[in-house]
């Protein structure tokens, strides 16, 4: 390739590059800003409880414009937003980020490899970042508080969700009793019941598709709240842009006391969405939030300021004459995108929670084969419509509703500036006076609105704090099961070294080198000590863990139950990758698993092959063992190219040697010239040899061997005992009501073998 190819090709990528991102920008206005940019339609009904004073109009407008400049445009779109983990967001993805910089997690032994660890050396930390990450990883308490916390804040966001498009849709259906007031509440119900059902039933069309379609209805509401905010100003009272002083808000909750700090509850309400714009971004990509919302709140309290009464249903109250069927439409579309945004991110903080082994592998599908962080999770979908449509029916109007809505936000922002301290003092190694200023001031600020906040949960916050603990308890029970799991799995992994027992010498030695049953194999004694036969054929033994430096548990059962070994035994192991395709040429690895007991390979013909794939890509298929057996002699013909003391084993060679000549090798006058030719015509038909064994064992048969694992708990007395075996039996449960079922392969069943065994956790 020549220089200019080279720079064409170069600027063909960064072309497709820039493109990806202006379509994510683009995208990200259909899903991301729908949520916080429907709060108008709810905020100061939700803030008084009658006719405001123009005082407390100024103070909550004051408040409220602070409050989206420090929460959002400061904390959020600067700080929080650059604590992703490999475009992933959320504070779970937090989590994960902490986890790769300091050892506070235990991994899943399957992805423990394929983890990108950036633990930085600790003489390269300054003395308080070397301190801090010190303390968390020696304190088991510390570390668990992290795992909680981490859970807790995904299961809030999710809880969220289910209240986001009911509050939303809700307060958009609304608007309709403006121009009859005497509409019936089963009527706005029903009307928004059936709004978000439909808006359910499109998600599997992917977050692309949808994103795409909404993007210019979240466009034109944003005119619709600047314009109309301009207008109102301009046509009512000016003067109310005195509130971007700080002075008013203050002298709000000094004047009002604990009325005006229990108001705050109400107010928290203009920045939710705020925790659904982090949790997205593995959806879309980080950008810039132009907060238009300021223009709506300044319009809508000059209008209230002239008509106090407006304040229980403001932006309608408030829109311009002859605009209010136009308004009330992009409203509604409006109001269902806010609710797409809580959908999305449930999907995607939920792909987080399943990587890192906190909930069952169910089915993701992800509906964009550019943007690979899209996906879309059915049961899921279906699961928060049910519960959505629950919530509206419920609690019927968006004021009942404010009073359950915004508790989770908080606690959630909360959470997320509490983590990003840690990873501003890890990951970003800041000076710690720097990092302590930053939590104080936005600690404080969590601090003061969510101890409003609780006050909701008697008048009906209590549902979705209900609802985050019993999902929380849901994902920490599964990870607790799964650790368990782990460690009795590694109890019993060996070595192929240790798996087998030295010959028995003098056994057969007539026989062909490598025959298991001329050598006198046996497994050793610990397993059995029984002699291991041959069989005909090539095995594909299924190996969830990867590790090369055990042998897969499913190999070493067959062993003992069979007390035989196929001629060719390939350990196959599946490894996704988060990308929509992986080419053929890069799809698969094999090496050869080789085990030397003083001087003596037990087994040679043992292949570990392992398959990387995209989400797109095909990978079981019948045809599964003709693609391994070609991708191992792929690897036999290759192996042939490297050195000798590389390819053959003793007993190879000496075959070899013998083979090749009937005179012994001693009584030859040998060159070196016909040392070398003679070495290399032994290692060529050793290679045939082996290439000749390999598809003889194909076209033999081929088995595919899959474990089924059945787990056991262990028996105990005392207390503690008795409630773990409570806790593992709920993880059992689940396991066996989730896990991947045998028939779901797609195989020949005739060629299919499953081998049981128990583990004791």
């Amino acid at each position: 390739m020549n220089e200019a190819d080279a720079t064409g090709q170069h600027s063909g990528h960064a072309e497709n590059l820039v493109d990806h991102h202006v379509m994510l920008a683009y995208q990200s206005i259909g899903v991301i800003y729908g949520d916080i940019g429907t709060s108008p339609l709810y905020v100061y009904s939700s803030t008084f409880t009658n006719n405001p004073s123009r005082d407390d109009l100024l103070g909550a407008l004051s408040l409220i414009i602070w409050t989206l400049t420090l929460m959002v445009s400061i904390k959020y779109v600067l700080i929080v937003l650059r604590a992703d983990d490999e475009g992933e967001g959320g504070t779970f993805a937090v989590y994960s980020l902490l986890s790769r910089h300091a050892n506070i997690v235990r991994r899943d032994p399957r992805e423990e490899m394929n983890i990108k660890m950036e633990r930085t050396l600790t003489s390269d930390l300054k003395p308080a970042s070397r301190t801090a990450r010190a303390f968390i990883e020696r304190s088991v308490l510390i570390k668990t508080i992290l795992k909680i916390i981490g859970v807790l804040g995904v299961s809030l966001v999710m809880s969220d969700g289910v209240l986001t498009p009911a509050q939303s849709v809700l307060g958009a259906i609304q608007g309709l009793k403006v121009v009859n007031e005497d509409m019936s509440t089963a009527t706005i119900v029903g009307t928004s019941c059936g709004i978000l059902i439909l808006l359910f039933l499109i998600q599997p069309f992917g977050t692309t598709k949808i994103a795409t379609a909404f993007a210019p209805v979240v466009m034109v509401w944003l005119i619709f709240n600047m314009s109309f905010g301009i207008y109102n100003l301009v046509h009512y009272d000016h003067t109310v842009l005195k509130a971007f002083s700080p002075f008013f808000a203050g002298n709000y909750l000094v004047r009002n006391k604990t009325d005006g700090w229990r108001s705050l509850g109400g107010i928290l309400l203009a920045f939710t969405g705020v925790e659904a714009l982090f949790a997205d971004l593995g959806a879309f990509s980080r950008s810039w939030v132009i907060d238009v919302d300021c223009y709506q709140y300044t319009g809508q309290a000059a209008y209230i300021s002239k008509n106090g009464d407006a304040f229980s249903n403001p932006f309608f109250n408030a829109v311009p004459p002859g605009m209010f069927y136009p308004s009330l439409v992009v409203a509604i579309l409006a109001a269902v995108i806010a609710s797409q945004t809580m959908i999305t991110a449930t999907f995607q903080l939920l792909s987080q929670i399943i990587k890192l082994s906190y909930f069952p592998q169910i089915k993701v599908v992800h509906t964009s084969k550019i943007f690979h962080g899209q996906i879309y999770i059915p049961w899921v979908n279906w699961l928060l419509m049910v519960g959505t449509i629950v919530v509206t029916a419920a609690y019927n109007n968006t004021t009942k509703l404010g009073e359950a809505y915004g508790v989770c936000v908080i606690l959630v922002t909360f959470i997320t500036t509490s983590m990003v301290s840690l990873v501003a003092v890890i990951v970003w190694r800041l000076p710690m006076f720097l990092v302590l200023f930053g939590f104080l001031v936005f600690g404080a600020l969590d601090g003061l609105y969510l101890s409003s906040a609780l006050t909701k949960i008697p008048d009906g916050a209590w549902f979705t704090l209900v609802l985050a603990i019993l999902l929380s308890s849901i994902f920490i029970l599964w990870r607790y099961g799964k650790e368990n799991q782990w460690k009795a799995e590694a109890s019993g992994r060996l070595s192929l070294s240790k798996l087998f027992s030295k010959p028995i010498r003098g056994a057969n030695q007539g026989d062909a080198a490598g025959d298991p049953a001329s050598t006198g194999i046996r497994l050793a004694a610990g397993l059995g000590g029984s002699i291991i036969s041959p069989i005909k054929g090539m095995g594909i033994f299924f190996d969830k863990s990867c590790n090369p430096a055990g042998t897969p548990i499913v190999y070493q059962q067959f062993l003992q139950k069979f007390r035989a070994t196929p001629a060719v035994a390939v350990f196959f192991h599946i490894r996704p990758l988060p990308r929509p395709t992986v080419d053929v040429k890069e799809r698969f690895t094999v090496s050869r698993c080789f085990s030397d007991l003083d001087g003596f390979a037990p087994v040679q013909s043992i292949f570990r092959v392992t398959l990387r794939h995209g989400y797109t890509d095909e990978v079981v298929s019948p045809d599964l063992g003709m693609i391994l057996m070609e991708q191992v002699r792929s690897f036999i013909i290759r192996e042939a190219s490297s050195p000798p003391a590389e390819k053959f084993t003793p007993n190879a060679a000496s075959s070899a040697e013998t083979s090749s000549s009937s005179v012994p090798a001693s009584t030859l006058p040998l060159t070196d010239g016909s040392i070398k030719l003679q070495q290399r015509r032994s290692m060529e038909q050793a290679v045939r040899q082996r290439l000749d064994s390999l598809q003889e064992a194909y076209e033999d048969q081929v088995i595919y061997v899959v474990g089924k694992e059945q787990m056991r708990i262990r028996e105990g007395r005392h207390a503690k005992d008795w409630a773990r075996r409570i806790v593992l039996a709920a993880f059992l449960w689940l396991r066996g009501n989730t896990g991947t079922k045998v028939a779901n392969l797609n195989l020949d069943v005739d060629k299919l073998v499953e081998i049981g065994f128990v583990k004791v956790v």
